[in-house]
């Protein structure tokens, strides 16, 4: 099994695309870097990179690699890196995001890193409108919802997001049980919808992945943003589909029901992306490693 070191190496390679600037990264020398790679290489039976005066290109082998270890070798390396008193951070990380998970769970988990200085500009807005700015380098990092198919971009998988269906508790006490439990589409087919677009994404995964078919309802209220989905349907206008994460405390405080226990929550996987050919600073280092080890922490949402 290959060890830490050899791992770490080749995820400094694959996300800085060159090898002298993993040898910069980890500060050692390039002739270190060429060898650790090629034992792992050995070790593996195949080539990870294909060497041109432009860099190293990963191999789709790389690919796959980086997306299994990256947040466990980012993980152990902090875990077991000295502990030190943290220095400051001067720079600025533009960050781009959905306005909810944004607000709720990533700015929250960088607090320490403003804390040591680090200056943050965060851009709101859809999945693929973000990565197009960050290939175009407007963005430094943005948190997708989608996996970007790119191979300019520097892609980790960061945490599941899980999604229930709720409703305000009038509604959901008024359901018949068994009814829901033998035809749930049938059951539920009466209730209004408040949805976060005409094109239902969140609500219609839902009902395909649970129910087999995409939902009757009618949709009473549209409106781009989670929070105030999460608002009206607590407020009794209908029924939506929303993440664990946004949820959570307005089931704890009874303001809205689960309408519907699935075996398991449907889910959806957020994505970290950077450019792959992009400056590596620390301090965009420190927000990676800072947003991977959140998700870690995260567990789902």
């Amino acid at each position: 099994m290959p060890g830490l070191d050899l791992l770490a190496t080749f995820l400094e390679i694959y996300r800085t695309g060159s090898l002298s600037a993993a040898a910069a990264r980890l500060g050692v020398s390039q002739p270190a870097v060429t060898g650790q790679l090629a034992r792992l290489e050995e070790q593996l039976g195949e080539p990870l990179f294909v060497r041109s005066s432009k860099g190293a290109q990963p191999t789709p082998r790389a690919a796959v690699l980086a997306a299994r270890i990256g947040a466990h070798v980012d993980g152990l390396r902090t875990a077991l890196a000295p502990s030190r008193q943290p220095g400051a951070l001067n720079g600025t990380v533009r960050l781009g995001g959905a306005a909810e998970l944004m607000s709720l769970q990533v700015l929250p988990a960088l607090a320490p890193l403003s804390a040591r200085g680090l200056r943050i500009r965060v851009t709101l807005g859809l999945a693929e409108e973000l990565l197009s700015a960050l290939a175009d380098a407007r963005l430094d990092l943005v948190v997708s919802a989608i996996r970007p198919q790119r191979e300019d971009l520097l892609v980790t998988t960061l945490v599941d997001e899980e999604f229930l269906l709720v409703g305000p508790p009038a509604l959901a006490h008024a359901v018949d049980q068994e009814r829901l439990s033998a035809d749930p589409v049938a059951a539920l087919s009466h209730l209004p919808l408040v949805a976060y677009s005409e094109d239902l994404p969140i609500i219609r995964r839902y009902w395909r992945t649970e129910f087999g078919r995409r939902p009757p309802n009618q949709v009473a209220v549209v409106v781009p943003d989670l929070r105030a989905v999460l608002a009206a349907v607590a407020s009794g206008m209908g029924i939506s589909v929303l993440p664990r994460y946004l949820v959570a405390p307005a089931l704890a405080a009874g303001e809205v029901a689960q309408m519907h226990q699935p075996v398991v929550e449907p889910l959806n996987t957020l994505y970290l992306a950077s450019r792959r050919d992009g400056p590596a600073s620390p301090v965009l280092a420190a927000v990676w490693e800072q947003l991977t080890r959140a998700g870690q922490e995260w567990g789902s949402l």
